[in-house]
């Protein structure tokens, strides 16, 4: 059981939590991440660690309700439990002195992109990070980005703030300005960090992508997040979740993305049909869960 000492709201369906789980503080490094479960029957997900505080035994995750158990999650305020999380997972970002990077995230993606920016910067990096989103609502963290960043660039689809357009654009438009540009971590949606390839590659820019996105299990064995890297097989939750740009089969990375889309929208309009229900199902569950695990610590007490 992992108990949630701070939930807040931080965008359009975003929520920020706090979540104790000492274990995983003392070990998180900038781009892995944790799986999660909330109660016995439920999915796993991954979600990109956004920061850790050793000294208070704590990780920050940032959650967008997209999906059936991302809004269920997004119910849960502080005092609430976490049945099972698992982690630090996968490779650390690869962070070395590359020159000038730039970081295009999306919404959401800048709290999976903001542990890596600061630490290239700490690395003596130039970094430009270019945060977008589709209106006002939905831009998040801009005073950390600022602060993890040697640049920052604001963009919105309908150009409710910051400037109009895709982050694509504003990269396009840095590179035809003469920057040159080192390195660039791209994290969000499939689509987004498809542009940022067909864009970067080409010039001979070393491209990240994280694919955290298409995970399930988070160890390998589902299957479930198999990357096609050139003629390679590879898989996003061991492998990854950054992967070369240049190598990466977008089509068939796509394809995937979207296999199981119908199911996902048929189990999200259902949840929000009992979502009151439901919600008070998970925390009777969790509760019981306590009391078991109180009542295991006192019998154990008991024989000691």
């Amino acid at each position: 059981m992992y108990k949630i000492v701070e939930a807040r709201s931080v965008g359009l369906n975003i929520k920020q939590f706090v979540i104790e789980a000492p274990r995983i503080a003392r070990k998180q490094r900038p781009g892995q991440f944790v799986i999660l479960r909330l109660h016995e029957k439920g999915e796993r997900i991954p979600l990109t660690i956004k920061c850790s505080d050793p000294a208070a035994g704590t990780v920050t995750i940032v959650v967008q309700a997209i999906g059936k158990t991302t809004s269920l999650l997004n119910c849960l305020e502080a005092g609430d439990s976490i049945l099972d999380i698992v982690g630090p997972l996968g490779h650390p970002s690869d962070i070395q002195n590359y020159g000038t990077v730039v970081i295009l995230a999306g919404s959401v993606g800048t709290a999976m992109a903001l542990p890596t920016a600061l630490a290239l910067k700490q690395a003596g990096n130039h970094v430009i990070f270019i945060e977008g989103a589709r209106s006002t609502e939905m831009v998040v963290f801009e005073d950390e980005v600022r602060q993890a960043s040697s640049e920052a660039f604001i963009m919105t689809d309908d150009g409710t703030y910051g400037e109009q357009g895709l982050v694509t654009k504003k990269l396009q438009e840095l590179i035809a300005g003469g920057l040159r540009i080192n390195f660039i971590l791209a994290v969000g949606p499939v689509p987004m960090m498809r542009a940022v390839a067909q864009i970067a590659v080409p010039l001979g820019i070393r491209t990240m992508v994280s694919l955290n996105s298409i995970m399930v299990d988070g160890t390998g064995m589902c299957g479930g997040c198999r990357v096609l890297l050139g003629n390679q097989s590879k898989f996003a939750c061991v492998d990854g979740p950054e992967f070369d740009a240049a190598q990466v089969n977008f089509d068939v990375l796509m394809q995937r993305n979207a296999m199981y889309r119908d199911k996902e929208c048929q189990s999200l309009r259902d949840f929000k049909e009992h979502e009151q229900e439901e919600l008070a199902e998970l925390r009777a569950e969790l509760a019981a869960r306590e009391r078991e695990l109180a009542e295991l610590e006192i019998e154990e007490k008991h024989y000691v």
